[in-house]
């Protein structure tokens, strides 16, 4: 059986992590993928540990696609991105509102020659507004979403960063999901259609159910404002260790009292439901704290998973390879990547059993398939000459 976006062309013209992402989820899932770069490249091949052109960011959310630099400032090149667009199933950009337009390429014009085709835009903070123009990168959506305040520093209830990109993570996802989406649509109607999304209303979208549900009330009074979800949501730690324990159900907390021998609070008045357990963590913490901390986490986490209490150990960075649950979901893969050695990478996290696996995909160096997919458009080999010559089109040289 093929991969679900076999025969499925991308033509990925968004750089950074947002859009490259999107098209790396889709690569994953059998699409064909070419990522088209300005002779400057994608920043995210200098972000990490990086050489020849590749870094390890790049790479992870690069994979499995096809690479041609174009300079679109030049008519050839240009024309080169028209023939790569009409030939598309979806393109998809990150540019700043109105960029891609000057350039000739909004979905209006694309669509008069290509009708069929899924045009994705993908803004910061959308295509109209008064912030629709401003450069975005990913900590700006952590503090505009409110990301940064449902996550403030414990000691001092400042708001803070996350030390991850995930607002432009969750705009990936998104953004996967809707291309699918139209492409269904297409399939039922035969007609292309523009995809438009912000991140910040993936970040509000993704934030809001638990993290601002004492928001959604239109009406303040009601419904009765109840403690911040995360607000008691505190790791664990053992005489070795951490780990993360939630007992929000009763069976759940029973479990816990009784691997911990703490019987006795199961029919305590102050912990005897979940509205109670939540309003009176603290004197619950204050109980269980010394208890597990004189407790090796391993044992302590085999002995409370084994019971049905939701519990995990913290892994840190360095441990995740040798995880037990990690290598028995084969979730990492290792592979050669030319011009950068060799490279641990999650495997696509979706599987579809009746779809062999494959060896884990590379990444392109800038420019390394070039002169194969100027072919694939008709130009012979003193046409795609001319085009090297000129800058119009750059090409990785031992890809010649």
């Amino acid at each position: 059986m093929q991969a679900p976006y076999a025969g499925i062309r991308i033509v990925d013209l968004s750089a950074v992590v947002s859009g490259p992402m999107a098209a790396g989820l889709l690569a994953d899932q059998g699409a064909d993928v070419i990522k088209v770069e300005t002779p400057k490249g994608d920043l995210t091949r200098l972000i990490g540990p990086a050489k020849n052109g590749l870094s390890t960011l790049f790479v992870a959310i690069n994979r499995g696609k096809r690479s041609i630099v174009l300079d679109l400032k030049q008519a050839e090149g240009a024309l080169v991105l028209r023939d790569l667009v009409a030939s598309a199933d979806v393109l998809i950009e990150n540019f700043r509102p109105g960029a891609l337009a000057r350039l000739g390429f909004s979905y209006e014009a694309v669509a008069t020659y290509n009708p069929g085709i899924v045009y994705t835009s993908i803004s910061g903070f959308g295509q109209t507004g008064p912030h629709a123009g401003y450069r975005v990168y990913d900590p700006v959506i952590q503090a505009v979403s409110g990301f940064a305040d449902s996550h403030p520093n414990p000691d001092t209830g400042e708001p803070q960063l996350l030390q991850t990109l995930l607002c432009d993570k969750i705009t990936a996802l998104t953004a996967a999901q809707a291309i699918g989406a139209a492409l269904h649509a297409r399939q039922q109607s035969g007609k292309g259609q523009k995809v438009e999304l912000s991140m910040l209303d993936a970040a509000l979208s993704f934030l809001w159910p638990e993290a601002l549900y004492n928001h959604s009330l239109v009406d303040p009074n009601a419904a009765p404002v109840v403690p911040e979800f995360g607000a008691n949501q505190k790791l664990w730690r053992a005489r070795d260790g951490w780990f993360a324990m939630i007992t929000p159900q009763d069976d759940e907390f029973a479990a816990m009292c009784r691997v911990l021998d703490l019987a006795s609070l199961i029919r305590d008045e102050r912990f005897v439901s979940i509205p109670l357990r939540r309003l009176n963590q603290p004197a619950l913490r204050a109980i269980v704290e010394p208890l597990v901390a004189v407790q090796d986490v391993d044992a302590l986490v085999a002995r409370l998973g084994a019971a049905g209490v939701p519990v995990g150990k913290v892994n840190h960075k360095h441990q995740l390879a040798a995880d037990a649950q990690v290598i028995a979901n084969g979730a990492l893969q290792e592979t050669e990547q030319p011009g950068l050695g060799q490279v641990r990478l999650p495997r696509a996290a979706a599987r579809f059993p009746a779809v062999p696996l494959g060896p884990a995909p590379t990444a392109p160096r800038p420019g390394e398939h070039s002169r194969a997919i100027l072919r694939e458009l008709g130009r012979n080999d003193a046409q795609i000459d001319a085009l090297l010559a000129s800058g119009a089109v750059h090409a990785l040289a031992e890809a010649a």
